[in-house]
């Protein structure tokens, strides 16, 4: 059933991504409801499959690469669902939904079983730590099509060119509003994420900082 779900997500994420293609060419008031209606579709399936493999596993799904790949699409799809409520950009999930679909495609191809938690990770530092790393990173992916959607209408301004898509994409200074917020937002959490994560390994391993690649990224 986990599966299931799974895929199901992957296949609206799958359809609105095609939708959004769409929506860069032709402004329709149906094309956008479409696209949003099947992100959301995909986004109630893939906080089901999130769920259930909490219920199965009994920590939160986050531990492998599959379930870390598919932890970081969900928080960015919530995030874009944020934005969307704040400021009804829905264009944005022209350049939002191609990456999340590639990311859902990458974790598709990697083993989904559900293993024991290692001892290491039993922690309540575990849910503190990567929720907010992972949800960090996303509003910086999200700062990433935001700051795209920038220097495509930047480059219509430069030119002079007021027609096609310089339309629709927001003015300059909504854009940087919003790239300011998600920014904002996404720094916070990161350091919240490296001090927690240090607190973690000092209680695990006695170490603050061990100089391992992961954390020094």
């Amino acid at each position: 059933m986990g599966t299931i779900l799974f895929e199901l997500s992957l296949i609206f994420y799958f359809a609105a991504t095609l939708v959004s293609i769409i929506e860069l060419f032709k402004e329709k008031k149906i094309i956008s409801y479409l696209m949003l209606s099947l992100v959301g579709i995909g986004f109630v399936f893939h906080t089901a499959n999130i769920i259930q493999r909490y219920v199965i596993a009994g920590h939160i799904p986050i531990t492998n690469f599959h379930e870390s790949t598919s932890f970081f699409s969900w928080s960015i799809v919530l995030i874009f669902f944020i934005l969307q409520f704040r400021y009804k950009v829905s264009i944005l999930c022209s350049f939002v939904m191609p990456i999340v679909f590639l990311l859902m495609l990458s974790s598709s191809m990697l083993p989904q079983d559900i293993r024991p938690l290692k001892p290491v990770l039993q922690s309540y530092w575990l849910i503190i730590h990567t929720v907010v790393a992972f949800l960090g990173n996303a509003a910086f992916a999200l700062a990433f099509g935001v700051g795209t959607m920038y220097l495509v209408q930047e480059h219509y301004v430069k030119s002079k060119q007021i027609r096609g898509i310089f339309e629709r994409l927001p003015s300059l200074q909504t854009l940087d509003a919003m790239n300011y917020k998600l920014i904002t937002l996404g720094f916070p959490l990161l350091t919240l994420a490296i001090i927690s994560g240090s607190l973690w390994a000092e209680s695990a391993w006695g170490s603050y900082w061990s100089w391992d690649p992961r954390e020094d990224w």
